[in-house]
């Protein structure tokens, strides 16, 4: 509400703008969805754009990491209510080390940001010179990170961009990164950690068997989703014109690549979407709904969600009466809270493209890509 009151004002805008795109635009950048119904870079001051900013930053973090990192400021004592609020939002198996988990969380944001903002400026600051460059690099980090997919370069995302490796590599390592989930990031962190100190006595390979079972099932389909799905786009548009036919093999797997880490959740694009084959714009429709991973920036109902499901159903076709990963049981609440997020998810998004064919007649997958994304 307030940052629609913000983007409404005339300070905020080279011309007049609905109320209503003021609101979707403020409810896109907390939300980090990646849609909007007027063009950024056109429509807002510096003043509006950095209100979107601030806005994608709070959608990114979170609620609860923002609220907890004002009450640290202000030196106000966390209490055990906010702390268990904290723990269910997180998902953390226990009340101890909250504020130095959010301070990690914290200081990780800004320092990744910090990393991807340098990555863009080797090519915004020679394309449009010191200060814009400057601003520009640390608007789309932030919107990279946050996986809000708001970009201020025009109304074609990256596309200009497609064979710039500095923009591409830059864009999708923020994505990935911020789309792993917080824990993953604590749990590698420490046990890369273990085997430095141990000096060679810890083989390497323990730094991956000892990680916890939520950072392996993350880890696992986040691998398994990007490489399938690059490889799937590449197959199914590397001879289409309007989208990866006119560049290079180099090209097209960058490309492809780029489609497959950001459609998840992010919301960027180097080739045009409306141009993608149905059976493309299926797939990315499939990718939304999953989205990254829990307790990141990232959207959808989470890799973790999908490999409980699939875990599940292998145990169930197999005769088996547990479901297991990495020769751990799965508890049968996991499963159930599983089956419940993504029922009630693709029951909520189905309901939506129903009243949206009835209010608003034209193409049903395009009702269907944009009714996914918004889930997601």
């Amino acid at each position: 509400l307030l940052g629609s009151l913000l983007l409404w004002l005339p300070f905020s805008n080279h011309q007049p703008i609905r109320y209503i795109d003021a609101l979707f635009t403020a409810v896109t950048c907390v939300c980090v969805t990646g849609l909007v119904t007027v063009v950024p870079a056109a429509q807002f001051t510096v003043a509006g754009k950095v209100i979107l900013l601030i806005l994608i930053q709070i959608g990114g973090l979170g609620i609860i990491a923002c609220t907890t990192a004002f009450l640290i400021l202000v030196g106000k004592r966390i209490n055990m209510k906010e702390r268990v609020v904290i723990q269910e939002a997180y998902g953390l198996s226990t009340l101890q080390g909250m504020i130095r988990f959010i301070e990690r969380v914290l200081w990780g944001t800004f320092l990744v940001e910090g990393i991807g903002a340098i990555g863009y400026s080797l090519q915004f600051i020679p394309e449009y010179g010191v200060a814009k460059g400057i601003f520009y690099s640390v608007f789309h980090s932030i919107s990279a990170f946050c996986n809000a997919g708001v970009d201020i370069l025009g109304d074609s995302s990256f596309t200009r961009y497609v064979n710039t490796p500095v923009i591409t590599i830059t864009t999708t390592m923020l994505v990935i990164l911020s789309g792993l989930g917080y824990p993953v990031w604590i749990d590698l962190a420490k046990n890369i950690k273990m085997t430095i100190q141990s000096k060679g006595k810890r083989p390497v390979g323990r730094t991956i068997t000892r990680l916890s079972l939520q950072s392996k099932i993350v880890l696992t389909m986040t691998l398994f989703l990007l490489n399938l799905v690059t490889v799937g786009f590449y197959l199914l548009e590397h001879h289409n014109p309007a989208t990866m036919g006119t560049l290079n093999a180099a090209g097209k797997f960058q490309a492809a690549f780029f489609q497959s880490v950001t459609t998840r959740t992010a919301g960027f694009f180097t080739i045009p979407q409306e141009s993608l084959r149905n059976a493309t714009a299926l797939i990315c429709v499939i990718l939304m709904f999953i989205g990254g991973s829990p307790s990141g920036t990232a959207g959808g109902v989470k890799t973790t969600t999908l490999g409980i499901i699939l875990l599940a159903v292998y145990s169930i076709t197999r005769g088996r009466k547990d479901t297991e990963a990495f020769g751990r049981k799965i508890s049968t609440s996991l499963v159930k809270k599983a089956m419940a997020v993504f029922t009630l998810s693709i029951s909520v998004m189905f309901i939506s493209i129903i009243i949206l064919t009835i209010v608003q007649p034209g193409d049903f997958l395009d009702l269907l890509y944009e009714s996914s994304s918004a889930i997601g």
